[in-house]
């Protein structure tokens, strides 16, 4: 019985159970208070869906909590169980050893059991389903007592003087608190994350030859000087923002002050739809595309100077592929964080402003140059940045188009690699999370953060610091 307990979708039985739970909880708790309404006629502090949504909150909380320790401990204390089961051969194993036949038999589990000719693996997967299925019901068990002791505590509380709406109030609030607090919480795990395992890199590699070396060769886990991977982030993001700012914010200037409302309508969701096409597509156009279109306007630009005698040898490398080629391209998907957001801003000037522009007699030019464009400047900087932000951060259009070779060379032809690329290559594959190569990826990361972090903030500080008020 409790292996094939073990079998069954943990997720759909806690939710069923939940469901039921807060249902009958809400039907309890408005039935008595309509009784007391019927035989008393007594007025009510609060409506009889409030005791019922009381009644369901303190019926909903101890299985959810129950669900909690479920989810972070479930696992671990199974695998714990089985392994002090295992008989002595399987202890003069390696822990890492160890550790990972348990997970083969925790994965052979989760797939439903084991079939294979292996009777060992197969009856150590048998009981590993039995003690899951076990725990799987002491946490039905646990949950269901929980909220009927919920309940029915809640249901003693059900009276004309209960305010029951202040308590249910407080409660959506406190539940809201925990949302933004887990949001908070996860922020602060990643950056301690983060933080953590950079901090073990730089106690084997110097912080200053990370930052400032110029050759780097982390596979072999021989050289860390990351500043060809910085030149590369911040080379494409360049190329990229030399198209995304001009075409974004003309775009968003002709969609607030031009278009008619029909164009506006139909231009302006095509505009942002190039946000919503996934990034591995811009990468296979930019490899298929405009890499080999860059790499033919190099060889031509090479012959031409070389036919003029301005240059003795090859300007330009005109490789496969190019940082041109994926800053073009990234600089496409970036346009519509410039444009929409560039838009919103420029529609929220007040029209008091156009107005008395025009009765001063300035053209509509004139009027855009002068006075929109100022007033709507905190915005447009703010989204230029996150826009230079989500440039920095792209990751397969760069693997796709730019190339992996960490170098400088300011010829936009050449391939470069960034830091997501970089990051991305040390994690493939098996790792080994102690090495300097593994610990890299931390630190580039870590740098990535800040480098993200600061350009939001000078975003933030930009429109706190020159945004105007319109009465």
């Amino acid at each position: 019985m409790a292996q094939e307990l073990g079998q069954l979708p943990m997720g759909w039985l806690l939710t069923a159970l939940i469901v039921i739970v807060v249902a009958s909880g809400f039907s309890i708790g408005r039935i008595r208070a309509e009784r007391y309404l019927i035989a008393g006629g007594q007025k009510f502090h609060s409506r009889g869906n409030y005791h019922g949504y009381y009644v369901a909150m303190w019926g909903f909380i101890p299985p959810l909590l129950v669900a909690g320790l479920y989810v972070l401990f479930a696992k671990p204390t199974a695998l714990g169980l089985l392994s002090s089961e295992l008989p002595e051969a399987f202890h003069t194993l390696s822990s890492a050893e160890l550790q990972s036949y348990l997970e083969s038999v925790a994965n052979a589990a989760a797939m439903g059991g084991y079939s294979g000719s292996d009777l060992v693996f197969a009856t150590v997967t048998g009981r590993y389903l039995e003690l899951w299925g076990s725990l799987k019901g002491a946490t039905l068990a646990l949950m269901l007592a929980g909220a009927v002791t919920g309940i029915m505590y809640a249901r003693r509380k059900v009276s004309p003087a209960f305010r029951a709406r202040l308590r249910v109030e407080r409660g959506a609030e406190a539940f809201l608190f925990l949302c933004a607090a887990i949001a908070i919480a996860t922020t602060v795990g990643i950056v301690a994350s983060l933080l953590y395992e950079s901090l073990r890199f730089f106690a084997e590699v110097p912080f200053t030859d990370f930052l400032f070396g110029t050759r780097w060769n982390a596979q072999t886990s021989a050289e860390f000087g990351a500043l060809p991977l910085f030149f590369g982030t911040f080379m494409i993001a360049l190329i990229a923002m030399l198209v995304a700012a001009p075409v974004g914010l003309f775009s968003a200037i002709y969609l607030s002050e031009y278009a008619s409302v029909r164009t506006r309508r139909y231009v302006k969701p095509l505009l942002e739809m190039l946000a919503g096409i996934p990034t591995v597509v811009y990468g296979f156009f930019a490899l298929l595309v405009i890499a080999p279109a860059v790499r033919a306007s190099a060889l031509g630009i090479n012959s031409f100077l070389i036919e003029l005698g301005a240059a003795n040898g090859p300007v330009l490398a005109a490789q496969p592929t190019s940082a041109l080629a994926a800053g073009l391209v990234m600089g496409v998907m970036v346009i519509p964080f410039v444009s929409s957001l560039s838009d919103d801003v420029i529609n929220a000037v007040p029209d008091s402003l156009r107005d008395g522009a025009f009765a001063m007699g300035a053209t509509k030019s004139e009027t855009i140059k002068q006075i929109i464009l100022p007033a709507a400047l905190p915005g447009i900087v703010a989204s230029m940045l996150l826009a230079v932000s989500r440039a920095i951060g792209e990751t397969m259009i760069v693997v796709m188009a730019a190339g992996q070779r960490a170098r400088i060379s300011f010829d936009p032809s050449t391939d470069l690699t960034t830091i997501t690329v970089q990051i991305v290559a040390l994690l493939t594959g098996e790792t080994e999370f102690d090495s300097p190569k593994t610990l890299s990826a931390f630190a580039l990361g870590l740098v990535l953060f800040v480098v993200t972090l600061i350009f939001n903030l000078i975003a933030l500080r930009v429109v706190q610091r020159y945004r105007d008020k319109y009465e």
